[in-house]
């Protein structure tokens, strides 16, 4: 059986992000293949892709490496993710479909629960989920990949601290929803930008270069992945 590239790029920018192969670090075919139990076909694929998105780059008589992005590159991620993601969000009250507010707001109310509850563990996958929903929801393709790779490159760079007040950020996520629903792409836009702005502040640069993080205590196999 052939692993697709897709499952083993998946697999090995989510070991980017979470730390286990630091920036800067060298990554060889032989290396990943054996990681993820597939042959090196799927990972020289993958890394082409990775390549594309930044998170590798291919140097000459080295091989490929993690990227090292600068300050102001990570900063620029931000500044993007501000100006895409309301985007989106006025797409999404113009192109959503009824799927998508179902989604979104079976999202909002376990959030608003969990916030209530005080159980912040799920609160950040919910939240993740919730902007990946809205940026589908806007009925275009190249602008959800962009915000999908933006989403991964912050979380690469930046350790993201949880909100002071969940339940006044699960609200703001409500009357984003609310608008969505209403089709009014402006207050959409607006209610998005001021949410992104708010939560600049809980943003922290993660170390660079080679300060150590713990590996993974369990490698990803993905030879259990089915077409």
């Amino acid at each position: 059986m052939r692993i697709p590239a897709h499952s083993v790029c998946t697999a090995i920018r989510d070991d980017i992000v979470s730390g286990v192969f630091e920036r800067g670090s060298r990554l060889t075919e032989e290396q990943l293949a054996r990681r993820y139990g597939v042959s090196r076909v799927p990972v020289r694929e993958a890394l082409r892709t990775l390549e594309s998105e930044g998170f590798v780059v291919t140097r000459r008589h080295a091989g490929a490496h993690v990227a090292e992005p600068t300050e102001q590159e990570a900063a620029d991620l931000l500044d993007m993710r501000a100006l895409l993601e309301p985007l989106g969000a006025a797409r999404a009250a113009q192109r959503r479909t009824e799927a998508h507010l179902k989604v979104l707001r079976g999202l909002v109310r376990l959030g608003q629960e969990r916030a209530r509850r005080g159980q912040g563990d799920d609160l950040r996958s919910l939240g993740g989920w919730f902007h990946e929903t809205l940026a589908q929801a806007a009925g275009s393709p190249a602008l959800t990949a962009l915000l999908t790779q933006l989403r991964h490159k912050i979380a690469w760079m930046y350790a993201i601290e949880p909100a002071a007040q969940p339940v006044e950020e699960w609200a703001e996520h409500g009357a984003i929803v609310d608008a969505v629903a209403r089709g009014d792409a402006e207050r959409a836009r607006a209610l998005t930008a001021l949410h992104a702005e708010r939560s600049l502040a809980r943003h922290r640069p993660k170390r660079s270069g080679h300060g150590r993080v713990r590996p993974s205590q369990h490698a990803v196999n993905t030879a259990s992945i089915r077409n």
